[in-house]
Parts: structure tokens; C-alpha cells; sequence
């Protein structure tokens, strides 16, 4: 499935730093492709911190590690 931008918003934002939740029924594993929230890449930073709830009841911390291409990574 594609990333949808209503079913990401922002629960903290601070110095820079910002939470996000992303609520999806889709697996976690395709919600963590490489690129996935490229469509907001120019709204995430390194080191931001993603929580995803994916449609396989998996709750997963995720932070982004580029802002070129938006990848994520386990925390």
C-alpha cells in the first residue's frame, strides 16, 4: 500500500526534533521500505523519531536516517 498523508501526524516537536505517529493497515514490513514516506521527505529530519502502527498489530519505533530518501531504522 502507499503512504497516505492523513494517517501521519505529529505528536511532539522540539529544538528541531520531531515525533511522528503513522497508523496504517498494512504490514509493518512494507511500511519500512526504503522510501516509503518520501512524500514527506522534505517534512522529516535525521533523527526523528517515527512510531508506526501497522495494520499487522506490530507498534514499531522507527527513526529516519536520511532525508534524501526517507529510510528507517529500528530503534
Amino acid at each position: 500500500m502507499a503512504f497516505t498523508n492523513k494517517n501521519l501526524s505529529v505528536i511532539a516537536y522540539a529544538n528541531g526534533f520531531t515525533m511522528w505517529h503513522y497508523i496504517e493497515n498494512s504490514k509493518l514490513s512494507d511500511i519500512s521500505k526504503s522510501g516509503f514516506f518520501n512524500p514527506v521527505k522534505n517534512l522529516m529530519n535525521v533523527g526523528d523519531l517515527i512510531i508506526i502502527n501497522a495494520g499487522d498489530d506490530t507498534a514499531m519505533k522507527k527513526v529516519v536516517s536520511t532525508n534524501s530518501n526517507v529510510d528507517i531504522a529500528s530503534v
